[in-house]
């Protein structure tokens, strides 16, 4: 960074950088936005089956496997649309008091260890999804889905994380320009 005429700070040009991360952030929200109408599948097959076993007593082999595969797929895939908006857990009652560069710091605390689960997701993940894929895994019950579109989404939730922490840290870090269209970083609130 530089300090212009009057103080003012200037980030530096990076436009390939920034675009990278644009289409980074544009990514993790368009999953996000994919992901939504999952969450409904998942309340309408949960409300088949009570209206079928409840009223028609007819019960579905498929209902119990498709809701945990759709509520898993959403957990899992939208991973960086919570770290686009900023939206992952934290201790917000310590977090809310800390200054602007000491939340900075904290995030930097915490990247190695974010940067180790999101690699280890990506990695033992997609050795685990090749697996399954190989071996044909089902669940061994009477609809016996496959099992590795499931674990396929594992490393991809890696991916996505990893590119997105990729996105903030270097906008939090003041190497490239602040999101325009994604919910404002700490520093901005």
């Amino acid at each position: 960074m530089s300090v212009g005429a009057g103080g003012a700070t200037h980030r530096p040009d990076r436009p390939e950088l920034t675009a990278w991360c644009d289409r980074i952030d544009r990514l993790n929200e368009a999953v996000g936005w994919l992901m939504g109408p999952m969450i409904i599948f998942v309340t309408g097959a949960i409300l088949y089956e009570v209206v079928s076993r409840g009223i028609f007593n007819i019960a579905t082999i498929w209902v119990s496997e498709a809701t945990v595969y759709g509520s898993a797929a959403v957990y899992l895939l939208t991973g960086g649309y919570a770290m686009l908006h900023r939206r992952h857990v934290r201790i917000d009652a310590l977090f809310d008091r800390l200054s602007v560069s000491a939340k900075r710091r904290m995030d930097l605390l915490a990247l190695p260890f974010l940067l180790a689960y999101a690699l280890t997701l990506l990695v033992v993940g997609g050795q685990t999804a090749w697996t399954s894929f190989l071996q044909h895994e089902g669940t061994g019950t009477p609809w016996n889905p496959a099992i590795w579109p499931i674990k396929a989404c594992i490393p991809l939730a890696g991916l996505l994380l990893l590119l997105q922490t990729f996105s903030n840290t270097l906008r939090d870090m003041g190497i490239i320009r602040p999101a325009t269209n994604s919910a404002p970083s700490e520093g901005q609130a």
